[in-house]
This record gives C-alpha cells, structure tokens and sequence, in this order.
C-alpha cells in the first residue's frame, strides 16, 4: 500500500459493517501497517467510513474558472522557429531583436502570411510578448551542455613584464575599438600532438567579435589571424588586450602591434576576471557553436572557419547584448548590476558615431541580406560535419585517458626477491 490515506479507504467500509470481534481484528491489522494506536486507527477508519468514495484523502477546493491562454498557439509554434533561426537567444535578447529577426525573415521568405501558421496576427502577438513569456513557452527547448576542455595557457615569462597590465574594472575607450581576445584550444581531452587553436576577439564597447581557426598557437599563425581581424573587422582596432600566453607575448606580435600603432595590455596572471568579456565569448560563442571535440586536420580546420563566418554574422548583425552601466539597490538595500537596453553589436557601433554615411549604409544593406533561418541551417549542416569527423575520434581519446584499473594478466606478477 502507497500510503495510511489508502489504508483507511480500504478498512474503512469493513470496519463499521463488522461484529465487535472482527472490528478487534481489522484494528490489529490497521495498527500494524501504519503505527498508530488503537484509539487512533479507530477514529480514522470511523471518519474515512462517512467520506463519499474516491481515491485517497478528499480535499475540498474552490471552484476556479481557468485563465485563457493569452498567446494562440500558432504564435507559439512560430516562436519556436523565430528563437532556432536566431540562435537560440534567451527572452530578454529575443524580445529585442524579436522585430529584426521578423523582418529579416519575411525578406527572405521564411515566414510568409497563411503559410506554417504565420500571420499579420501572429506576428503583432510574438511582438507583443515579454521576455519571462517568451522563456516560459521555449522552456521545453533548451539544449544540453557538451563535453568539457583544458586548459591550455602556458605563461610567457620573459616580455611579461613590459606589458602593461589591465585589470578587472579599469576604464577602456567610450568608443569602439578596444579588443579583448584570447585562444581557445580544440584538444578534447588531452593535450598530447598537435591541434587547433581559435583566436576569438570581441570588442569590450559594443561586442564585435571576429573568430578565426589556425593550425596552432604558433606566432605565425597567430598573427596571421590578427592581421586577418584588422582587416575584417569594419572598424579602426585601437587596442588588444590579452592573457599571458607566449602565442601573444612574443616579439612578432608586439612588434606587429607596435607597427600598427594599436595599444597592447595584458591581464593579470591567472585572473580570469580581468578579461570577463572575452571569456564569456569563448563558452557562448566557440564552445557552443565548435563543441569540445579535438580538431586536428586540414578539414576541420577549413569546417571551422567556414562556421565562425556565419556565426561572426549572427552575433554581430542579429544578436543583441546588454552593458552593465552601474549599480542600484533594491527594497531592501541589496546592490544589483544595471544593464542598459539591449541592443546588437551593429546597433551600438552606429550609435557611437565612428562610421561615415557610406559605411553605415554598406553595413545596414548586408545585414538586410542576411537571412537568419539560412543561417541557421548552414550552421547545423557544418556542425553536423563536425561532429561526423571529430566525435568519435574524441570519444576514444577520453576513454584512453583513464588508466586501467586492473593489471595486464599476461605480463604476469613481478614478485620482489626477498
């Protein structure tokens, strides 16, 4: 029996329809399932004889009349959509950039009216609704954590110390420019031969970003993606800042820089906080969208950086971010962080003023030639390569790492002479 609830149910009826002797006998078998004492058992099963029948214990509730649903559900249906084609972006992001996503998919005729439940009333609906609404109907779809890394930083000890260093909560530039960046390295779980690194820089001001996978940390490589990122990036780059690694530490980068005229920091030694942003970018960004899988040919190299393309123009032209601008406190004198309304990289830079007339309007034209469910779908299909080449692979490399627990029998038992 489930519970003493189901108990009494069961007694209860027998109970007062028996003779005095057999009540004793129910009463003995109701006391030794559930623990109570006789005048205990005896009250219950006198109460649960007088209940109406049904299961269990009855509870009398007020009638409610429920709440009808306030978005159809063919707005919810598509909002699965809009959310996939935008890259999974939470509500606070997704109410934001909820309008451009729209537009951007009606351009391209992804969503087009009377077709896979889109219409004018649906979209006025997905327009409509908050970002806890939002998270509450894309609950069921969120995605799973993958496989995690290493660490790869090894310290360069010999230029260090004529870096100058940035810290966590050190002013930077009110205008774009100034770069945070570092390498994440495609390993999986050893750190044995060689494998890919990814330079991922972003912008500390408005959270441009550019990505870029090289054969490894050789400064060579290395510099070739930051000469790659000055090029790309559609802005004048003022500043790097990076960690203590020797892949950026070394003459040929900072001689590089020093050509360029681009101000170069560093962080603290094993302070990750000193460079938030830039770590931030490198789970949500390179982790999410490259997973944790060792890379280590020519073809996943040329499937990594085939994806940074379109995930670089996701992030930069269709995703919106919040900054924190300062602090507050709450009812009841807790300090809590500020954040501004969020807007996307392409946005801010506009509104910094930096671009003329001509490069606002080349910049605004491609993001309008964007189509973010296109984008969507190519993304899937070269992760789907990724995981074909590199997953199984990596697989065996994680289970080769535990040693065996048992020794190997035909080697036999080396036995000390005494």
């Amino acid at each position: 029996m489930n519970s003493r609830a189901e108990v009494t149910t069961r007694y209860a009826k027998a109970y007062v329809r028996a003779a005095k002797g057999d009540k004793g006998r129910i009463l003995d078998e109701v006391v030794g399932v559930t623990g109570w004492s006789r005048d205990n058992a005896r009250r219950r099963l006198s109460v649960a004889a007088k209940r109406p029948p049904g299961g269990g214990r009855q509870v009398a509730v007020a009638g409610r009349k429920r709440r009808s649903p306030k978005y159809s559900y063919d707005a919810v249906k598509v909002l699965q959509r809009v959310w996939a084609a935008s890259g999974g972006q939470c509500g606070k992001y997704l109410v934001a950039s909820m309008r451009l996503q729209l537009d951007g998919l009606e351009r391209h005729g992804e969503c087009v009216d009377g077709v896979d439940r889109y219409s004018p009333a649906v979209r006025r609906e997905l327009l409509a609704m908050s970002a806890a609404s939002i998270d509450r109907y894309l609950k069921p779809a969120k995605a799973t954590d993958q496989i995690r890394g290493v660490a790869t930083t090894k310290p360069s000890v010999l230029l260090r110390s004529s870096i100058k260093v940035r810290r966590a909560g050190d002013e930077v530039e009110a205008e774009p420019g100034f770069f945070e960046g570092d390498t994440v390295a495609h390993c999986g779980p050893t750190l044995k031969g060689e494998f890919a690194r990814t330079l991922n820089l972003t912008d500390v001001y408005i959270g441009w970003v550019f990505t870029r996978t090289v054969r490894n940390n050789a400064n060579v490589h290395i510099l070739g993606a930051l000469k790659a990122g000055i090029e790309e990036i559609p802005f004048e780059v003022t500043g790097l800042d990076f960690d203590n690694g020797s892949e950026f530490l070394n003459h040929a980068v900072i001689d590089w820089a020093a050509d360029m005229k681009i101000f170069f920091t560093r962080s603290r030694p094993y302070k990750k906080n000193d460079q938030a942003t830039i770590e931030s970018k490198n789970n949500h960004l390179v982790r999410k969208y490259g997973f944790y899988y060792r890379y280590d040919t020519d073809v996943e190299l040329r499937v990594l950086n085939r994806l940074w393309r379109l995930v670089n123009d996701r992030f930069n032209y269709l995703t919106p971010t919040k900054k924190p601008i300062g602090f507050a406190s709450d009812v009841n004198g807790k300090r809590k962080r500020l954040y501004d309304t969020p807007k996307t990289p392409l946005d801010r830079l506009i509104a910094a003023h930096v671009l003329s007339p001509e490069q606002e309007a080349e910049l605004l034209a491609y993001r309008d030639s964007l189509n973010p469910a296109a984008i969507g779908r190519q993304i899937a299909e070269l992760q789907v390569m990724l995981l074909k080449l590199a997953k199984d692979k990596t697989e065996q490399l994680y289970l080769a790492s535990f040693p065996s627990a048992l020794p190997d029998i035909r080697k036999g038992i080396r036995v000390k002479a005494s």
